[in-house]
């Protein structure tokens, strides 16, 4: 019985080819989508943090940098800000950013909500 040796190579050799052209189409339509989203500027995102309450807007969008707890872990604790910044400061930050903090992150309609939740936080 003799096998010959370049089968399984070749077999290996087909299938991986046969992968690389169906995820490359699969990119292809990953593209297209991502491009759409982009195009669109994300309006379904809008519509649900519009409505958010300032507690669920902060656990999708502050909680990593600013803790579960409020307490700061790379960006600054929230705890007592509001003895520190007045109302509107705090909604120019929100709003402008600062530091590493980039602008944008909280919905123009939900600023207020946000800012007043925020100066707060004892």
């Amino acid at each position: 019985m003799n096998r010959n040796p370049l089968i399984p190579f070749l077999l290996i050799m087909v299938l991986g080819i046969g992968l690389m052209f169906m995820l490359s189409f699969k990119g292809l339509g990953d593209a297209k989508q991502a491009a759409d989203e982009q195009k669109n500027g994300g309006k379904e995102k809008t519509g649900q943090t519009a409505s958010a309450s300032p507690e669920e807007i902060y656990k999708t969008t502050c909680i990593t940098c600013h803790g579960d707890q409020y307490q700061g872990k790379v960006g600054p604790k929230l705890k007592g800000v509001g003895e520190h910044l007045s109302e509107e400061q705090v909604k120019n930050v929100i709003t402008n950013g600062r530091g590493a903090m980039p602008a944008g992150l909280v919905e123009a309609g939900s600023i207020d909500k946000m800012a007043k939740f925020i100066h707060g936080l004892k």
